[in-house]
């Protein structure tokens, strides 16, 4: 990639970088420092105006502003996008990649003011600031009505355990708290760091004085904050949302207001825009998403989206690079086989398992694509991790969680042509170590399963409503479950069975015409006294 490096006596090729935004002034400083940057930021004009100007622009760093495929059209030589910022879901990332165009965000640059801003408004709430100004600036005198409440001493849950949730922990720590904390995702080892007790999620709500959010909003997390977690809560707790607006039942919020008196404290909604907000008649206090919104932030965000660009250009680091390629030579099936044996392995160890360690092999043709393998890898392990990211960023994720990683040389010996294994290592509650391994392939275009744990030559195809029951060898065990399935109205469509003669143990996997609910899963595991069981949707 062209660096703007230059001959003696030729003219130096500049990049026009177009900034059609608020942006603190350390991007175009720290870009125009190289020498190699021509900035233009205009903040009065609206993008399209700008990009129908300047469309010799090679980069656009912006803010919130929407980057659709017309101002992706209307810049014939763009190479990237940055978004200084988290959330890119204002680009259109898809069209983006179709004209070989670099999306990037700035994951992380607000992470310590949105922590701030949760301490900010449990003082504020906790000692009535908000009602007191206003109570004062009218003239009154009213002490006894707001007579407030102190944090020191108060047990915290924070939910979610990232950079925030722990920056959070951090902020809190010189109120000398009780800090709970739910995370499938951190070694108790990091918890600790920061002065955290793991817990599950109904002991953290049962037991905070406050509980804070800080959580993706997706298919697993939409409304987890609902009747059953809202019930347990203390009478008068307080509840701290700035994370996704989502992720909150607000239906059951209200009820548990009126039942406990929960305070509530929120800074998201369904959509950042001027308007009424469905939350007003249940928050206590509401601020206009203001979580990222402080000098420093903006400054954090506009020196990083610059340092990116020069990074991208200079060194070629794609960390941050949202909407990626797959590389020249591998076929995307095996990165879906890879987000695949990292999901399954994930049930088999144990979803709330502890992890310690994953370690992989990577076998015959696929070799030289491990690294690059290993961010599907993660993300079927946690689900909620961007696939998009490249593999520096898979490795601090597992970094900051205190994950050891190793891609362990292959044997040849072994003979197994382009193939992916994965195993991951956990700690149970007994403190003992667990650990599981699966291993697959792409056969005939289909992603295939050929061994878990001890028990090989599966080829089982992960698609569609999946069960798995492990349990002691011995006759009627599989009759037992189909009469089971049956009673419940559920059709077996396809089943293999295998059995591990090292421990006398058995492996069914079998797909179903339906989902299995959870109860038939407890009753069948409960009949053949299984040693383990899940279903698992693909």
């Amino acid at each position: 990639m062209d660096n703007g490096t230059h001959l003696p006596g030729e003219q130096k090729y500049m990049k026009k970088v177009l900034i059609p935004t608020k942006l603190e002034g350390i991007a175009r400083e720290t870009l125009e420092a190289r020498g190699t940057y021509q900035v233009v930021q205009d903040e009065s004009a609206s993008i399209a105006d700008l990009a129908a100007k300047h469309q010799d622009a090679y980069a656009l760093i912006v803010r919130s502003e929407n980057v659709t495929a017309s101002i992706i059209d209307a810049l014939p030589d763009l190479k990237v996008i940055i978004r200084a910022g988290s959330g890119y879901n204002t680009i259109d990332t898809k069209y983006a990649r179709g004209r070989h165009v670099d999306v990037m965000n700035t994951p992380g640059a607000n992470a310590n003011a949105v922590a701030e801003e949760v301490v900010a408004l449990m003082l504020a709430d906790a000692r009535h600031i908000v009602p007191a100004d206003a109570s004062a600036r009218a003239g009154k005198w009213e002490k006894k009505k707001f007579m407030g409440r102190e944090i020191a001493g108060k047990t915290v849950g924070i939910v979610g355990l990232g950079n925030i949730g722990q920056l959070v922990a951090r902020r809190l720590s010189g109120f000398e708290c009780t800090l709970l904390g739910y995370d499938p995702v951190i070694a108790n080892e990091r918890a600790e760091e920061v002065g955290v007790t793991l817990t599950d999620l109904p002991t953290l709500f049962s037991s905070s004085d406050y509980v804070t959010l800080h959580i993706p909003e997706n298919k697993d997390t939409k409304g987890i904050v609902g009747e059953n977690y809202l019930a347990l809560m203390k009478q008068g707790a307080t509840l701290i949302n700035c994370a996704r607006a989502g992720i909150i039942d607000e239906d059951a919020l209200r009820t548990a207001k009126t039942v406990k008196g929960l305070r509530f404290l929120n800074d998201v909604y369904a959509k950042d825009a001027e308007g009424a907000k469905s939350t007003a008649d249940v928050a206590d206090i509401m601020l206009p998403h203001l979580g990222a919104s402080t000098i420093e932030a903006n400054s954090n965000a506009a020196r990083r989206a610059a340092e990116q660009l020069i990074g991208l250009d200079e060194k070629g680091i794609t960390s941050f690079v949202v909407n990626r390629d797959i590389p020249e030579g591998l076929d995307e099936a095996y990165c879906d086989l890879a987000n695949t044996l990292g999901r399954l392995c994930r049930c088999i160890v144990g979803r709330d398992a502890k992890l310690k360690s994953i370690e992989t092999s990577i076998y015959g043709a696929l070799e030289p694509f491990g690294e690059w393998l290993l961010v599907p890898t993660v993300a079927g392990i946690w689900p909620t991790y961007d696939r998009s990211l490249d593999y520096r960023s898979a490795m601090e994720y597992l970094s900051e969680r205190g994950i050891d990683y190793v891609n362990r040389k292959p044997d040849p010996a072994k003979g197994f042509q382009s193939s992916i294994t994965v195993e991951l290592g956990a700690v149970v509650d007994s403190g003992a170590l667990r650990k599981a391994g699966v291993r697959g392939t792409v056969a005939e275009s289909r992603l295939m399963i050929s061994r878990i744990d001890g028990f090989d030559k599966l080829y089982f195809e992960p698609k569609g409503h999946n069960v798995f029951f492990r349990y002691h060898d011995r006759p009627g065990v599989i009759g037992a479950v189909g009469l089971s399935m049956a009673k419940a109205g559920i059709n077996i469509v396809d089943m293999h069975n295998r059995q591990d003669p090292k421990t006398n143990q058995a492996l069914a996997i079998m797909r179903t015409s339906e989902v299995v609910p959870e109860d038939v899963m407890n009753t069948v595991a409960g009949e053949i006294e299984a040693i383990s069981a899940f279903a698992l949707e693909f």
